[in-house]
């Protein structure tokens, strides 16, 4: 098509970074300067005569084609910002300034590159989110539900993935997994754990894409399925070493990861590493600050925040809930005879066997030495709680075997049932207390032995 106009000074113009693009009034390009293939990657001739909006991001078309409009009828415009899809399907981002000539009916514009800059700034913003969701993340899977958001800001992320490595296990476990083909991590699981070897060994990410497979080493050439086009394995790297991985994957549908994707994704992991070890010791530190160290069960500030958020449940609801103060009979004498470290297993095995008899929703607390607390919530029958109790009794009578030791034991337990008990935490408490020291002092009369 020729330009219904004399473009003067074409060489100055060729000269210049930005590309000169002119489009006639119904839509179509009409001359580009030289720099429209560095920017947009398509020759001229490849563009002349061809609509402009077939090359808009297909989400910028609607603000775009209304800009054009608008200096359609006169209102230059400065500095307007979309996005472009380049002839090797990368995204590029473009501030344009353009007017209309009314006497040659055409659009005139100046197309300048700012991939890089917007780049640059989404890569500033997303470790400004990644550490603020250090910050803010109640947990791990909050994190990293957080990270996969951040990640997709920056590139395709509809198939993604975080493993950690288990040093005691010396496995690699998928702590987040989402694939919109809804393959399972165990699928994957094989192709994770070679790709994490390697990064591993290296310290460096890997990409493996179905078009150069051949060129990777043996041991990566297996890696993915029929489905798979590109997986995409970067290292977590932290202070001790590599904690884990993050894995992206792309289909035959789907995008085609690049090296420059591989190096960007390697930035901003090392700040995922970080957020990561950071969650993971406060973790550590709050699990510490709530569990009892030797059973790993609730402690007595966990059992009074849960005793305490229940009874609100309760009032609430208008429902019965019991709590149950039990004490081991003859413990005293396990730690004397057959030493501290017999009297640790034991409760560790109290512990395991009490867990056993009652429901996950309930509560069970070790509260001191021998002393425990199950907190029995939402009950449907007024008669559970001695239901559960009696249970425990069974349960606990049951033999247990202490290194060459085989040991019998007995509990006494006391039960206080809200509201006919006791209305606050520390009157419940009191109450199943007292019920529990009277059970204790009848059945030593009743056997006529020395207090456990």
């Amino acid at each position: 098509m020729d330009t219904p106009f004399n473009i003067t000074s074409v060489g100055f113009i060729d000269l210049l970074p930005d590309a000169i693009c002119i489009v006639d009034e119904t839509g179509r390009f009409v001359f580009v300067s030289s720099a429209f293939e560095r920017i947009f990657g398509y020759p001229p001739h490849e563009v002349i005569g061809k609509p402009m909006i077939n090359l808009v991001h297909p989400d910028d078309r609607a603000n775009t084609l209304a800009i054009a409009d608008d200096i359609m009828t006169g209102n230059p415009r400065i500095n307007i910002e979309n996005r472009y899809i380049r002839k090797d399907g990368e995204i590029a981002h473009i501030m344009w300034s353009a007017r209309w000539s009314p006497e040659n009916k055409v659009r005139i514009a100046v197309a300048r590159d700012i991939t890089n800059r917007k780049k640059a700034e989404t890569v500033r913003s997303a470790l400004y989110a990644i550490s603020e969701a250090a910050h803010v993340a109640e947990d791990l899977p909050d994190l990293f539900e957080r990270m996969h958001g951040i990640i997709s800001t920056l590139l395709p992320a509809e198939n993604f993935s975080i493993a950690l490595h288990d040093a005691e296990q010396q496995s690699l476990n998928f702590a987040y997994h989402v694939d919109q083909h809804q393959q399972s991590s165990a699928v994957l699981q094989q192709s994770a754990e070679k790709l994490y070897a390697e990064i591993v060994s290296t310290h460096q990410p890997v990409l493996v894409c179905t078009n150069d497979r051949l060129t990777l080493p043996p041991r990566l050439q297996t890696v993915g399925n029929q489905h798979a086009l590109c997986w995409l394995a970067v290292p977590l790297l932290a202070k001790n070493g590599t904690i884990g991985a993050l894995f992206l994957r792309s289909y035959n549908d789907g995008s085609h990861y690049t090296e420059q994707d591989k190096e960007l994704l390697r930035f901003v992991s090392v700040q995922i590493a970080t957020a990561v070890e950071r969650t993971q010791l406060y973790a550590r530190l709050q699990h510490a600050s709530q569990y009892d160290p030797l059973t790993d069960l609730p402690n007595r500030g966990l059992l009074f925040d849960r005793l305490r958020t229940s009874l609100a449940r309760a009032r609430r609801r208008q429902e019965m809930m019991a709590v149950l103060f039990l004490d081991l009979d003859r413990f005293k004498e396990v730690n004397d005879t057959l030493g501290h470290a017999a009297g640790d297993q034991l409760l560790q095995e109290v512990a395991r066997r009490l867990k056993q008899c009652v429901r996950e929703t309930d509560t069970v607390a070790r509260i001191g030495g021998d002393e425990f607390v199950i907190l029995i919530e939402s009950m449907q029958q007024p008669d559970y709680a001695c239901i559960v109790a009696d249970k425990i009794h069974a349960t606990l009578g049951q033999p247990l075997q202490l290194d060459e030791h085989v040991v019998h034991i007995l509990s006494s337990i006391g039960i206080a049932h809200y509201p006919n008990d006791g209305e606050s935490e520390q009157s419940l408490l009191d109450h199943a207390d007292a019920a529990m020291y009277e059970q204790k002092q009848q059945r030593k009369k009743d056997t006529h032995f020395g207090e456990g």
